[in-house]
């Protein structure tokens, strides 16, 4: 990547729509529109104020290419904080190709994936925590999700970094202070004030990383596995929850013989429910490769919602699934509470806590918000519902706060130990460059090309 390059891209989805954008940056970007722009009242794009829609058309040469509006925005105010100019114009396939073509035979280059945004990174406009919550608000699947992206893009994330490694840097600053000068007549820092100013410290990184696993689920739903035996109403749950008849529903054991994967909006958590075939021994070849993804599927879930037939007494099987459940968040719904009741809850209760049964009714919607409810306090926990405005959805940013926080562990065991000022200060070196990571100040250039590699090439 040439960061002196005027680049170009589309910046709109493919495919027929109203409109489609070419977006352009670079120190040659207003040069190459007036170029091939034609304003209808003559003027050109530089004598309109910024930020002005002007109304022409692009020509290659005498031949007109579209009717399209251009704006023109000046650096340093404007996304990449270099000159930019957008071109809107009709959607479709072949008006926006045609001027991109025309535009990228001007000395101009297409843009690599997320070079925009890389550009307002590498340009100071904004840090790397901003930059990556710009995915996070294109891809958010709730409005919670999007709030959560929404606030780290105009920087909750970024100013919290920033005041940590801030007490980091002024522990740093006594710490050699205590070093370069010991020997003259300066005040040290004591012992019991750095092992204070360290556990503050601690207590904070360690507040902000207990969001990660809440924030992960905001950012990329929760995989919900519904398991059970055949024909004790998985197919009913998912069309219940659903609001809609997505899954076949029988008598028939066995109806459902592949995994069948939605998504669901629930109280703000984004979740992929996945519909298994019933569990059971069979002979049926297809059916069987069904029940095989069924228990991948049940292998790799966040969330386990097994379902059993309250009418019908335990069976070996429905013993066998619920010995499975060990270590994972698991709810136990017994179905078909409108029938007599004969199932053993005692036994449901040697392998789950009491709170997660429930009983219910697919076929007449009974019990499914109690459910709703119940999915809404294991994520959250009551830990960020109220204070969604800081929450670490970014593995790569739980990375670097758990490296953080073994650092100052490390810290803390040396401060207790009253070891040199020297080990001490490697330690919080350590802390301030983790924090760094997660802003882009102590990160390397192929990180960054690995992270910008997964935006799309118009952003």
């Amino acid at each position: 990547m040439f960061i002196d390059d005027t680049i170009a891209a589309i910046a709109t989805a493919p495919g027929e729509g109203g409109i489609g954008i070419i977006r352009i940056s670079g120190e040659r970007s207003l040069s190459v529109a007036e170029e091939i722009f034609r304003s209808m009242s003559g003027k050109l794009i530089k004598d309109y104020k910024t930020r002005t829609l002007v109304y022409g058309n692009i020509v290659d040469g005498d031949k007109v290419i579209d009717e399209v509006l251009v704006a023109y925005m000046k650096g340093p105010n404007s996304y990449t904080a270099e000159d930019v100019i957008e071109i809107n114009c009709h959607g479709g396939f072949i008006s926006v190709k045609k001027i991109l073509e025309l535009i990228l035979s001007k000395d101009v280059r297409l843009a690599e994936q997320g070079e925009f945004t890389k550009r307002a990174f590498l340009n100071g406009r904004i840090d790397l925590s901003q930059a990556e919550a710009i995915i996070d608000v294109i891809k958010a699947k709730t409005d919670m999700a999007h709030e959560v992206a929404q606030n780290q893009l105009e920087g909750s994330l970024s100013n919290k970094i920033k005041d940590l490694r801030m007490k980091v840097t002024e522990v740093l600053a006594h710490l050699e202070v205590a070093i370069d000068f010991s020997e003259e007549d300066v005040e040290e820092i004591t012992y019991q004030t750095l092992e204070e100013k360290a556990r503050e410290l601690k207590n904070e990184i360690k507040k902000l990383y207990d969001t990660a696993e809440s924030g992960k689920i905001l950012r990329d739903g929760l995989k919900t596995v519904i398991v059970g035996k055949p024909n004790v109403g998985k197919s009913s749950l998912l069309n219940s929850i659903l609001g809609e008849n997505r899954a076949i529903v029988t008598d028939i054991p066995g109806t459902t013989r592949d995994v069948i994967e939605e998504f669901v909006n629930i109280k703000g958590i984004p979740l992929k429910i996945v519909d298994t075939a019933g569990i059971r021994e069979t002979e049926d070849v297809v059916e069987k490769i069904g029940v095989e993804k069924s228990k991948e599927s049940f292998n790799s879930a966040d969330l386990v919602i097994m379902v059993l037939d309250s009418s019908r007494q335990l069976s070996d099987e429905d013993l066998e699934i619920l010995a499975n459940l060990e270590n994972k968040k698991t709810i136990v719904l017994l179905n078909k509470t409108d029938l007599e009741q004969k199932i053993e809850e005692d036994k449901i209760r040697q392998y789950v806590d009491n709170d997660s049964i429930i009983r219910i009714s697919a076929l007449k919607h009974e019990g499914i918000e109690e459910i709703h409810d119940k999915i809404e306090s294991m994520v959250y926990k009551g830990s960020i519902k109220n204070t969604s405005s800081l929450v670490i959805t970014n593995s790569r940013h739980k990375d670097a706060l758990l490296r953080a926080y073994e650092s100052i562990n490390d810290a803390i065991s040396a401060i207790e130990q009253n070891l040199p000022y020297d080990f001490i200060e490697v330690d919080f070196k350590n802390i301030w460059d983790y924090l760094g990571y997660i802003n882009g100040d102590t990160v390397k250039e192929d990180l960054l090309d690995t992270i910008f590699s997964n935006f799309c090439i118009g952003k």
